[in-house]
């Protein structure tokens, strides 16, 4: 039977925050690398003979090391072809380390106890950036007490990147900056750049659009100090209304100040009626959850009376109906689509 959970996640309205927490600066960002290898020294547990990209793998690695052999000669167990993927963080430098993961891309059965040979990683635009090598680990134990199986050909390789190439961003020469919110918000486009202007005493900040806000640094202070500072401003930060549903594991989170509109709405043989009136009609015999909320003696109607009801309680209340998740999760859906929720409704 799948269990039911519900995350209540407290917000307000309204509340201050520091503009780092909801901007980036537009070209200051982490970069994707990839590269294609082998794992070698696995106890049996590499790619049988059936990964034929494997054995020509193994075939051009010996080529290479002047020892000329066919792949139908080639019977090891003992090595895997992996894809290995990291990110390089900005402003990398040459000779920093970092971590890479590590993932089987044959019929290996565990990369545990491998190494990755020399691998060059590259980037999107073809060029190598980062050299990666080294022990491979797999983790701990699962819950049964045995090796983690379904994790066992993904392992990763701690410090084993080698920052080859640097990513160059001069921040240090720019007279102009961007920022770009992580969530497209009019308001709080402009309370960012509200807050920016009045720490300086002049239009250094403009919201160009939901998300943009362009920069111009002031003449007595470096890029560097600038951004610094604007990232330490604090601001009036207006959160907007999510409702995030895990069909798979029946998971909703929702905040606590999300209003339900009214509403007529039956599901199966569940009844729910959210009213304007301020005093809903409580049949005789029904059970009061809180003074906005009521069950029918029957259990399977729900009355509630608008201005009073949010998803919290709502959600709540059906539980104690007995609802599946399934259930609510309809329900819920429902009311987006007939209006009665305006928050967003992401499903995942």
């Amino acid at each position: 039977m799948r269990t039911f959970i519900l995350v209540l996640l407290f917000c307000i309205n309204i509340y201050a925050t520091k503009i780092s927490d909801v901007a980036n600066i537009v070209g200051v960002r982490e970069n994707q690398i990839i590269g294609y290898s082998l794992v070698v020294g696995l106890k049996k547990t590499g790619d049988g003979t059936t990964s034929k990209f494997t054995l020509q793998s193994i075939a051009n690695m010996l080529k290479s090391m002047n020892i000329d052999m066919n792949t139908i000669d080639i019977k090891s167990k003992n090595v895997a072809a992996v894809v290995v993927t990291a990110r390089l963080k900005p402003f990398s430098r040459h000779g920093d380390k970092f971590d890479i993961t590590v993932s089987s891309i044959g019929d290996a059965k565990s990369l545990e106890g491998g190494t990755l040979l020399m691998t060059p990683l590259k980037g999107v635009d073809g060029k190598i950036y980062a050299l990666a090598q080294g022990a491979i680990t797999i983790g701990g134990k699962n819950e049964r007490g045995a090796g983690s199986e379904s994790h066992s050909t993904v392992g990763l390789v701690y410090g084993g990147g080698l920052v080859e190439r640097e990513v160059n961003i001069d921040l240090y020469h720019k007279k102009h900056a961007t920022l770009s919110l992580k969530e497209s918000n009019f308001k709080n486009s402009v309370a960012v750049q509200k807050a920016i202007n009045a720490v300086y005493n002049t239009q250094v900040a403009v919201a160009m659009d939901p998300r943009t806000i362009k920069l111009q640094k002031p003449d007595n202070k470096s890029m560097i100090e600038f951004l610094a500072e604007i990232q330490d401003i604090d601001m009036d930060y207006k959160p907007q209304s999510r409702i995030i549903i895990n069909e798979r594991t029946g998971t909703i989170i929702a905040g606590v100040g999300i209003e339900v509109k009214p509403i007529m709405l039956t599901h199966g043989d569940i009844t729910i009626k959210i009213s304007e009136s301020e005093n809903p009609n409580k049949p005789a015999g029904s059970i009061v959850i809180d003074d906005s909320l009521v069950i029918g003696l029957n259990e399977n109607e729900l009355y509630t009376k608008n201005g009073t009801t949010t998803v919290a309680n709502l959600v709540r209340s059906l539980q104690k109906m007995g609802a599946s998740p399934k259930d609510i999760i309809s329900i819920l859906e429902t009311m987006k689509s007939a209006g009665s929720i305006s928050a967003e409704l992401k499903v995942i």
